[in-house]
């Protein structure tokens, strides 16, 4: 059985549905089973409410588990919140953790996402639980969360350049590493198969939705107040510029993962926005 935390999310309710497809037994953590319809649907999914933050609720849900995708959602706590779920793995005796990570991972920056991201793998290495680590580039997903219709990109990333992933690439990833052996001990960089500065990714959404789209690149001060000004508390505002600084040196990594782990050719960005032109166009 594998157990699938943060499995009503994007990339958790992904990896799910592809380790369904796969015939893989999966038991699905969820903190409201109401909100999981959609993947009690699936075959061979069960659901089971937990909280990373009720450790006895873990112990529950990991009876009977061998491997788990260890994926929470960002936020202040996620160190310990993680850790309240390394500490039942190492309980419940499993086989093997798979942890959704981020590209550029470090216990030594001096905050936000990849700093905490850091953490938790440390703190899976320290607990003697075989393991593998995913380092996902920025999803390709992203691009469309607030997009809305937007003619312009503001981000603070000047020329630098981004292998941004499709995030069903990524499930693809997860899924191998969860059903095969061999994977324990690894880091994988989850990358897409270029890297693009983002007046080419505003060129290629531009030719796929056929209307001018534009990259103006903003200083790092501009890009704080701008997510200020959209009421962001001051922990996500803060750790969104750590992310962009990492990724301004980090994010044009290109690996072969995909291909290699995954067994499949991974999605490129011509692909992407032609498939979502209409979310692009705002429709």
């Amino acid at each position: 059985m594998i157990l699938v935390t943060g499995a009503t999310g994007k990339s958790g309710s992904e990896i799910v549905k592809q380790l369904s497809e796969a015939g893989a037994p999966v038991r699905a953590l969820v903190r409201n089973s109401q909100k999981a319809a959609g993947l009690s649907a699936l075959a061979g999914v069960e659901i089971v409410e937990g909280d990373l933050d009720k450790p006895d609720s873990l112990d529950a849900a990991l009876r009977g588990v061998e491997r788990a995708l260890l994926l929470s959602a960002a936020e202040p706590r996620s160190v310990e919140l993680q850790g309240n779920f390394i500490e039942a793995a190492r309980r419940a005796g499993l086989k093997h953790v798979v942890k959704f990570s981020g590209i550029g991972a470090d216990e030594n920056l001096p905050g936000g996402f990849l700093k905490w991201h850091g953490q938790i793998e440390r703190q899976l290495r320290e607990s003697g639980i075989p393991h593998t680590n995913l380092r996902p580039n920025v999803f390709m997903q992203e691009l469309l969360n607030s997009w809305g219709g937007q003619r312009t990109i503001y981000l603070p990333l000047g020329d630098a350049k981004l292998s941004v992933v499709d995030i069903r690439d990524i499930a693809a990833v997860a899924v191998k590493t969860l059903t095969e052996d061999g994977h324990a001990g690894q880091s994988y960089v989850i990358t897409g198969p270029e890297a693009l500065t983002l007046d080419e990714i505003a060129a290629k959404i531009s030719t796929a939705i056929g209307e001018p789209v534009n990259y103006v690149s903003i200083s790092f001060d501009d890009f704080r107040q701008s997510l200020a000004g959209m009421q962001l508390p001051e922990w996500l505002a803060s750790a969104l510029v750590e992310l962009y600084r990492t990724l301004a040196t980090d994010g044009a990594q290109v690996t072969d993962v995909v291909a290699k782990v995954g067994k499949k050719q991974p999605i490129n960005f011509d692909e992407f926005a032609r498939e979502h032109g209409a979310k692009f166009k705002g429709e």
